[in-house]
C-alpha cells in the first residue's frame, strides 16, 4: 500500500538566515538575522534591545513593499510572509503612537527618540508650524546639538550649515541664532530637547502622518490620526477634527474610505440653548485599495491604542457590511493608559544616551559637500536624502468636505531668488580663508527679503514653514511617484488610461480571449436554463405533486407576509425610545449601526422629503 505524503517545508528552509537591515531614527543602521517563521515582534524586540529602551509601546518597524506602498510590521505576523519581497530586508524604526503628553515619558532615552522622530517631521514639512514656533523649535535643535553659542567656535553665519526646515529664509536663520544665544543659552542636551517635546505637541500637526487621498469632489485631502481624534486639513489649516469618543466605525469599501461618527450641533430655540448630535459620514478616496487599507489599519489601531482604557477592551474590527464580509483586524499591543501606567513603575538605573550630532545626521546638510551648499535655495523644499526613502509623501493639495465649507488655500506668495552655484562657490572660498567680495550684496537682498517677509506677515498672518499649503515634501507620499505631478498623477484619468489600452495589442488579444470565454458561459447559461425549463414542464404535469407545490408557494407567502409584517415593526421599535435590554443589545451591534447610517437615515430623509412635495403640491392644488 503506498503511503500518502503531505508537502511540508523542509528543516533546511526554516532554519534558513534571512538577513534584515534597520535603519534607526539617527539614519544608522542595524542588522540581525532571523528565520523564515520569526514574528515580527523579534524584530522590534531586537531593536528595543540595542537601545536597552523599555516603553517601546510608542515605536514601530516601517516597511515599503513592491508597490511603494508603507506598511507597518504587524507583531504577531511572520515577517517574510508580511514583506513579500527580495532579500535583503531593509526596514525603518519610526514613532507609531505620538504620546500625548511627552511630560509623562519618565525615561530620557524614549525622550531623545521622540526628539529625533520630530526633528525628522520638522525637516520633512509634516510638522506646520507658524514663525514663532519654527524659530523656538529651530533654537532648541541647535542648542541641544551644539551646545551653548561660543563667539570663537561659531562662525556669524552658523546657522547656514544646517537645513532645519524645508522652508528656511534668512529671517528665520537670524531669529534662530538670536533665540540660541539669549533664551536657551546654559541649557543641557535633555533640557533643550525636553523644551522641544512641549512647544511640539501644542501644534497642530504633532503625530500626524499625512495620508493623501481625494473627497467626494476630486479636490485633494490629507487625512491623519492623533491622540486627539481624526483630522483633515485643508491649505495650512485643520479644517475637521472628530475625536475618538465621537467616531463610531471606520471602514473601507475597495478604494473607498469611510468615517462614520457623530457631531455636536448648538442652536438656540427661543432663547433656550440647545444640543443635539447629528450623524455624520465622511467619505474619501484612495489611490489603491493598499493604501485604503493602510489608512484604515492605521485608523484601527490609532483608535484602539487612545481611545480604550483596557486593551482586554480592544475588539476584532471588520471593514465589511451585511452582504460583504470584508477584512478583519486587531490591534495587539497595550493601550496608552497601559503605557503610562508601566512607565510609572520603572524602578533601574537610566540607561546612557549616545546622542548623534549634526554631522553623523543625513537630515542636515554639511558645508563640507559643495552640492549640497548649491542646492540650499531658502524657499525650495529640501530633496530628501538617499537614507530617507521611507518617508514618501505627496505634494500638497485641496480638501472639501461633504458636511463642511469648502475653503480655497491662501496664495503663496512669489518665490525668492536662490543662492544658487554662485552661493556654493562664495561658502567654498569663504572656507578656505577667502574674503567674500559679495557681502555687501548679499546683506543687500537679505534686507529687501527681510521687508518682504514682514509685508506678507502683515497681509496675511502668522507665516508657515513647510508651504502656505499643508504640503509634506517628496519624502512621504505613502504610494510615491517618480515624475512630476504629485498626488495627481495617483489618479490616473479614465480617458487616458482608455487610449493606452486602445493602443496595447496584447492587451487586445487578452480582452478579444476574455468576451470568447462571456460568449462561452452565455451559451452554457442558456443551455442550462431549456433544461430547467423542460424539467419544471415535466414536474407541473404530475397532480399530486402540483398540489404539494401550491402548498410549498402558500407557505412560502405567508411567511413573506409575516416577514414584511414583523421586520418593519421590529424597525420602528428599534428606533424608538423604548428601553427594552434585547433592543438595546441590537442598536449596539455594529451591523445594526452601520444600516442605520448608510440605509435607514438616507431612505427616511427621502421619503420624509417625498411626503412634503406631495403636501405642497395638494395644498397648492
Amino acid at each position: 500500500m503506498k503511503m500518502l505524503r503531505f508537502r511540508t517545508s523542509s528543516i533546511r528552509s526554516l532554519n534558513q538566515e534571512i538577513q534584515c537591515t534597520v535603519r534607526l531614527l539617527d539614519d544608522t543602521e542595524i542588522s540581525c538575522s532571523i528565520q523564515r517563521d520569526t514574528k515580527g515582534q523579534f524584530l522590534l524586540d531586537h531593536v528595543c534591545n540595542h537601545y536597552s529602551l523599555l516603553e517601546k509601546d510608542y515605536f514601530g518597524i516601517r516597511y515599503v513593499d513592491s508597490e511603494k506602498q508603507r506598511h507597518w510590521l504587524e507583531p504577531n505576523k511572520s515577517i517574510v510572509k508580511q514583506l513579500k519581497s527580495q532579500q535583503p530586508y531593509t526596514m525603518c524604526f519610526r514613532v507609531k503612537f505620538y504620546p500625548h503628553e511627552p511630560m509623562k515619558i519618565k525615561e530620557e532615552l524614549t525622550r531623545y527618540l521622540l526628539y529625533l522622530q520630530l526633528k525628522r517631521d520638522v525637516y520633512h514639512g509634516r510638522l506646520l508650524c507658524p514663525f514663532a514656533d519654527a524659530a523656538y523649535l529651530g533654537a532648541c535643535i541647535v542648542q541641544a546639538e551644539l551646545g551653548d553659542y561660543d563667539p570663537e567656535e561659531h562662525p556669524a553665519d552658523y546657522i547656514n550649515e544646517f537645513r532645519l526646515f524645508p522652508k528656511q529664509t534668512h529671517k528665520l536663520e537670524r531669529k534662530i541664532m538670536e533665540l540660541h544665544k539669549t533664551e536657551l543659552r546654559g541649557q543641557c542636551p535633555a533640557l533643550a530637547e525636553l523644551n522641544l517635546l512641549q512647544r511640539a505637541h501644542t501644534l497642530e500637526t504633532y503625530g500626524v502622518d499625512p495620508h493623501p487621498c481625494k473627497d467626494f469632489t476630486g479636490s485633494t485631502a490629507f487625512l491623519g490620526f492623533t491622540a486627539t481624534g481624526f483630522v483633515v486639513f485643508q491649505g495650512n489649516k485643520r479644517i475637521h477634527l472628530l475625536k475618538w469618543a465621537d467616531v463610531s466605525k471606520l471602514k473601507f469599501e475597495g478604494k473607498t474610505f469611510y468615517v462614520i461618527g457623530v457631531q455636536k450641533e448648538i442652536f438656540f430655540k427661543g432663547r433656550i440653548h440647545c444640543q443635539t448630535l447629528k450623524k455624520l459620514v465622511l467619505t474619501f478616496h484612495t489611490s489603491t485599495p493598499a493604501a485604503c487599507k493602510h489608512l484604515w489599519k492605521c485608523g484601527v489601531e490609532n483608535q484602539a491604542f487612545y481611545k480604550c482604557a483596557k486593551s482586554s477592551q480592544i475588539r476584532t474590527v471588520t471593514s465589511g457590511n451585511v452582504f460583504f464580509k470584508g477584512s478583519r483586524f486587531r490591534y495587539s499591543g497595550r493601550v496608552a493608559k497601559e503605557v503610562i501606567e508601566a512607565s510609572s513603575k520603572i524602578q533601574r538605573e537610566p540607561p546612557e544616551v549616545h546622542r548623534s550630532n549634526f554631522a553623523q545626521s543625513k537630515s542636515f546638510n554639511s558645508l563640507s559637500n559643495k552640492h549640497l551648499i548649491m542646492n540650499m535655495e531658502p524657499l525650495l523644499p529640501a530633496l530628501p536624502g538617499p537614507i530617507e526613502s521611507d518617508d514618501v509623501s505627496a505634494d500638497g493639495g485641496l480638501l472639501a468636505l461633504k458636511d463642511s465649507v469648502h475653503l480655497s488655500p491662501l496664495k503663496p506668495p512669489g518665490l525668492q531668488v536662490g543662492l544658487g552655484e554662485e552661493a556654493g562657490d562664495i561658502f567654498t572660498a569663504a572656507e578656505q580663508g577667502g574674503v567674500d567680495p559679495m557681502a555687501k550684496e548679499r546683506s543687500a537682498c537679505a534686507e529687501q527679503e527681510d521687508e518682504e517677509e514682514e509685508e506678507e506677515e502683515e497681509e496675511g498672518g502668522a507665516l508657515t514653514i513647510s508651504e502656505l499649503m499643508y504640503n509634506p515634501c517628496a519624502s512621504m507620499l505613502p504610494t510615491p511617484v517618480e515624475d512630476g505631478g504629485g498626488v495627481d498623477l495617483l489618479f490616473e484619468s479614465p480617458v487616458k488610461l482608455l487610449r493606452e489600452l486602445h493602443a496595447d495589442r496584447e492587451l487586445q488579444e487578452e480582452l478579444e480571449a476574455e468576451r470568447e470565454r462571456q460568449r462561452a458561459q452565455e451559451a452554457e447559461m442558456r443551455e442550462v436554463q431549456r433544461m430547467l425549463g423542460s424539467g419544471i414542464r415535466l414536474l407541473t404535469g404530475n397532480a399530486q405533486l402540483n398540489a404539494c407545490m401550491r402548498s410549498f408557494a402558500r407557505l412560502l407567502a405567508v411567511g413573506l407576509g409575516l416577514l414584511l409584517v414583523l421586520l418593519p415593526l421590529l424597525l420602528v421599535l428599534l428606533e424608538s425610545d423604548i428601553d427594552v435590554s434585547f433592543l438595546h443589545d441590537i442598536r449596539q451591534t455594529p451591523e445594526f449601526q452601520q444600516f442605520h447610517y448608510e440605509y435607514y437615515c438616507p431612505l427616511r430623509r427621502w421619503l420624509l422629503c417625498r411626503l412634503q412635495a406631495v403636501m405642497e403640491k395638494l395644498s397648492g392644488d
